[in-house]
């Protein structure tokens, strides 16, 4: 593993694409269905230079070598701004940029500085990606004439551009043809025009030499007015090129910044005034603009503004190495569009604006409509589809192309900016969730998983599968996948917290799946027939096993094990099953026709039902009667009381929704209800409190920000849209019936659960409640186990094995008893734990099967790339990417195309190219195991330099058929193919390298 990138050769560049396109139907992984053609002919205009679409990668790692920008180009991107160029480079400039540099997991944000390579091997690759789109894009058909732009950037200071080295730099760029690079792309195509089937030596001798006739300033925070007015003079006078000069966000002022980001939920990004006192202030840009403006029109130029740079913020919670960061992507939108706004009002719409700030799929139109031209993006081209987001970006921008820039629509400039706050995809609550990565360890091998199932559903549900059928109509076999794994389908597919949500790839496109809204469905258009054509399973054991208590995870355990062909009981005190759920969870959640199917699933399966028995529980006398004893008695226990005076006058939770559930609502708790906690119990007496008669006030009183609250996301909003007020950072402390005494509390920092902490000011809130309820948590009534002689660790809580198995032989725990309060799908999780292990103990296979769906991989990688909103209904599931088939995120969100699909006996394998990667870590970001890519996959090496200073497992050509190759101990072997010494994956995943992908091969 290095941070030191590998030129590709001119000619390893150009047999790369032709072989690949050949075989493979892709260049450098974009397949060739996602390559952008414009449909219509329409064009616009920039700096006198047509171009077919108005979009491009922003001057950053999407524009830094040469395969960058021809992936970029083959997707749609037609104004490519290449990355900056300074002074300071190569070497020198690696040491200053921490590693990993980009986090594009939501908003983003990166660290990166100006191109890593040295200023010549920029000018290289620029050079390189210049005569390989346009020979490629006559060769496939895409354009016969050029139809895209560079536009160079360079920095920071008139010194620096002065230099040598960068005035060359600006120089070849406006002429190139005396370079040696030039003469050898040049040459190298005269010399294999036998490669090409479109492409001859009239068309490479078309090839123009100017490759720049615009560039983009960019100068460092708090550079000096005056300095940026002398360096854009002299870029119009001595360089006649265009001049656009990027802006910070600061222009703003903070005031307006700080509550913008506010108003859109990024109340978390934290920064000072330091930049907005130091940066170029707004009258003083404005002034120099108009100069700027009548000095470029006077010599013929045009001059606008790069809109804007990204916005730096400081570094809270380790996104990234180091103390300050860069914001990108659709938090910066609300300051971009804002800013251009502002402008394009002080010019009457004649400033020409290059925009970049939180451009995607979703706002493109309306950047666009406004008259602004062009525009450019990172943020989402960093996240899953990866280059392949341009092409359905570049088709709906297409309708937009009317030449050259005309003017700026400043009212409708402005509507578009007073509507970021109706705009859900770029508030914060878009995404209520983190990070997507699941608990796994990335291997080295067979890494592809759909996280929903794998590590985001406890019992893991065949989650593609199902949606997949659903979304065909296929309920009856959809709901057959479903009761597969799950016991209580219709309850689950109500109430279930969907943690398979909040890891769904689709998160990172724009709305997860409707997971649990399809299991709905399918229970609703199948679950009753299933039902009718059930039969109890044949037993197949003397063994008898008895069940205490009827709740999810209960009911669960006994339905698995009857299935499976082994008698049950269950013993329940109440008189019906279902626990919490049936007594507790208000119907305005869950109705009784739902609990009732899942209780019919398990009568029909042979489950018996003994209710109204008594509560204590003898395990001996159970065990003289049955051979497995499960306890799943639940959690009913009140717990500590929130308060420390007045504890006898806050009424508990589970007691208070009982009461609710019982009466149908006609409880009498007053005009105002204070309820103390932030999970979803509290949610659910917050809004059961306010249909309560007589309720005016429903208040939820929390000591953290809502933010940290434990609810799920969903059950805040909807206790917001009942009218419930969520009172924040207030802790309390006493009650006396008519006020709750709250501690105002202040955040503190991150404690083990990854919540900031909460420390006391000493100032106190009264809040006025008729009726506190205190929903901070129940608790286990441990008793019961050490009654029956069952171990308890210091907390109370049962010892178990992994099995669920307590200390006393063949008597198992499942569900909230075991450890507190839990979900209904981590009870069914256990219920399915216990019953393998009896099963097990009988010599039985459990009978979770696996159902095995044809594929077809070319739909999966049309899907890739394409932003699609969220339907309540069974077409949602076709947006379902299938990641247990295709995953290869890593491939899509690598800007340098470091990681590469290998196919291995049919497996699709990820190999990483060490010579294309500079350690930016993005493609860990969104790998759904716990693990880096460009770490832990198997690499291929260009140079034994970087072989030997990696510790990654992998493979370095030494010569001829020798290599070196780390092994998956670590340890580094020599080797020769069709030679024992490496594991036959190692040695396949060479083979299939070497015959099928050679291009990935090189000695550099």
């Amino acid at each position: 593993m290095s941070d030191i990138m590998r030129m590709i050769p001119f000619g390893n560049l150009m047999d790369w694409m032709l072989v690949e396109h050949g075989k493979e139907g892709s260049i450098f992984g974009i397949r060739k269905n996602k390559f952008y053609k414009n449909a219509t002919g329409k064009q616009i205009v920039v700096c006198g230079e047509s171009i077919s679409s108005p979009i491009g990668p922003a001057a950053g790692p999407n524009s830094q070598l040469a395969q960058n920008i021809i992936a970029a180009y083959l997707a749609g991107s037609r104004f490519i701004e290449l990355k900056t160029v300074q002074i300071m480079d190569g070497e020198e400039l690696r040491k200053a940029v921490a590693k990993p540099c980009i986090n594009a997991r939501d908003e983003g944000y990166n660290v990166e500085w100006s191109t890593e390579l040295t200023v010549q091997e920029a000018f290289d690759e620029y050079v390189k990606a210049w005569f390989a789109i346009q020979v490629m894009a006559k060769e496939l058909g895409i354009s016969a004439q050029r139809d895209f732009a560079y536009n160079m950037s360079v920095g920071y200071d008139l010194k620096g551009i002065q230099s040598p080295k960068i005035d060359g730099f600006i120089e070849g760029l406006k002429n190139a043809s005396g370079s040696g690079i030039w003469k050898t792309c040049s040459q190298w195509l005269r010399d294999n025009l036998s490669k090409f089937s479109n492409v001859n030596a009239s068309d490479v001798d078309a090839i123009e030499s100017r490759l720049c006739s615009s560039i983009t300033l960019s100068t460092l925070h708090g550079c000096p007015p005056e300095e940026i007015e002398r360096i854009s003079r002299y870029l119009f006078e001595e360089k006649g090129l265009h001049v656009f000069v990027k802006c910070n966000p600061t222009l703003l002022g903070y005031e307006t910044a700080r509550d913008l980001l506010d108003r859109m939920g990024y109340t978390y990004i934290d920064f000072t005034d330091h930049h907005f006192k130091h940066d170029l202030q707004y009258s003083d840009g404005v002034a120099m603009f108009k100069r700027l403006q009548e000095f470029a029109k006077e010599r013929g130029l045009e001059f606008g503004l790069k809109l804007t740079n990204t916005f730096p913020v400081n570094i809270k919670n380790e996104e990234l190495p180091g103390e300050q960061m860069y914001m990108s992507g659709r938090s910066l939108f609300p300051l971009t569009i804002t800013l251009a706004s502002k402008l394009s009002r002080e010019f009457g719409g004649k400033l020409q604006i290059s925009y970049s700030g939180g451009a995607d799929f979703f706002n493109i139109d309306s950047i666009l409509n406004v008259g602004i031209q062009p525009i450019s993006m990172a943020t989402t081209i960093l996240k899953p589809g990866g280059y392949e987001r341009m092409k359905q970006i570049a088709e709906k921008a297409e309708p937009y192309l009317n030449g050259a820039f005309r003017g700026v629509d400043v009212k409708a400039l402005d509507a578009l900016a007073a509507s970021v706050f109706e705009k859900r995809f770029h508030k914060k609550s878009a995404r209520p969730v983190g990070s997507r990565k699941t608990e796994s360890r990335l291997p080295l091998f067979d890494c592809a998983k759909a996280p929903c199932q794998d590590g985001g559903c406890p019992i893991n549900q065949q989650v593609p599968t199902y949606l997949r059928l659903v979304n065909e109509k296929k309920y009856a076999e959809a709901f057959d996948v479903i009761a597969m794994d799950n016991s209580s389908p219709a309850v689950t597919g109500t109430i279930c917290d969907h943690q398979c949500q909040h890891v769904c790839t689709r998160l990172d496109y724009e709305q997860p799946l409707e997971i649990r809204e399809m299991k709905k469905i399918a229970v609703l258009n199948a679950q009753d027939e299933y039902i009718a054509r059930m039969q109890p399973a044949k037993i197949v054991s003397k063994k008898k096993a008895v069940v205490v208590g009827a709740g999810p995870a209960g009911v669960g355990t006994a339905f698995f094990l009857r299935r499976n062909g082994i008698e049950t009981t269950v013993l329940e005190r109440r008189a019906e099953p279902y626990g919490i759920v049936k007594y507790v969870i208000p119907e305005f959640r869950i109705g009784e026709d739902m609990i009732a199917r899942d209780v019919a699933l398990a009568k029909k399966a042979g489950v018996q039902f003994v209710f109204g028995v008594d509560g204590k529980i003898d395990i001996e006398a159970l065990k003289k009667e049955y051979d497995y004893v499960v306890l799943a008695t639940g959690a009913w226990k009140p717990g500590e009381s929130p308060v420390k005076e007045g504890r006898e006058l806050v009424r508990d939770a589970l007691s208070f929704l009982e009461e609710y559930k019982k009466k149908k609502g006609h409880v009498e708790i007053g005009g105002t209800v204070a309820i103390i906690g932030g999970g979803d119990v509290a949610m659910d007496c917050a809004r059961a409190a306010k249909r309560a008669p007589g309720v005016k006030r429903s208040i939820v009183v929390y000591r953290r920000t809502v933010a940290y609250m434990p609810a799920e996301p969903e059950e805040k909003e909807l206790a917001l849209h009942d009218g419930v007020e969520l009172m924040e950072l207030l802790a309390p402390v006493k009650y006396d019936g008519k006020t709750l005494l709250c501690e105002k509390m202040q955040l503190g920092e991150k404690d083990a659960s990854g919540r900031r902490g909460v420390t006391g000011t000493g100032e106190m809130v009264p809040v006025a409640a008729d009726t506190v309820i205190g929903a901070t948590g129940a608790k286990v009534d441990s008793e019961i186990f050490g009654a029956n002689g069952i171990a308890l660790d210091a907390k109370g809580r049962v010892v178990v094995n992994e099995e669920n198995e307590t200390s006393v032989s063949n008597v198992y725990v499942a569900g909230d008893c075991k450890a507190g309060p839990a979900t209904v799908v981590k009870g069914i999780a256990d219920a399915k734990t216990v019953t393998k292990s009896i099963l097990t103990k009988e010599g039985l296979s459990p009978d979770f099967a696996v159902t095995e769906l044809v594929q077809d991989l070319a739909s999966l990688y049309e899907k890739k790339g394409v932003l699609k909103e969220a339907v309540k209904d069974q077409n949602d599931g076709a947006r379902c990417l299938a990641c247990d088939v295709v995953c290869e995120l890593c491939c899509d969100v690598c800007p340098n195309r470091a990681n590469v699909l290998v196919v291995v006996d049919g497996k699709h394998q990820i190999v990483h190219l060490d010579g294309m990667c500079n350690e930016c870590g993005n493609c860990g970001i969104f790998c759904p195991h716990t693990g880096d890519p460009y770490k832990d996959k198997v690499t291929l090496f260009w140079t034994e330099e970087d072989f030997k200073e990696s510790t990654n497992k992998g493979f370095f050509r030494v010569e001829g058929d020798r290599y070196s190759v780390r092994v998956e101990d670590g340890s580094v072997v020599s080797w020769r193919r069709g030679e024992p010494g490496v594991s036959l994956e190692m040695a396949k995943t060479l083979g299939a390298v070497l015959e099928r992908y050679p291009y990935y091969m090189m000695n550099l």
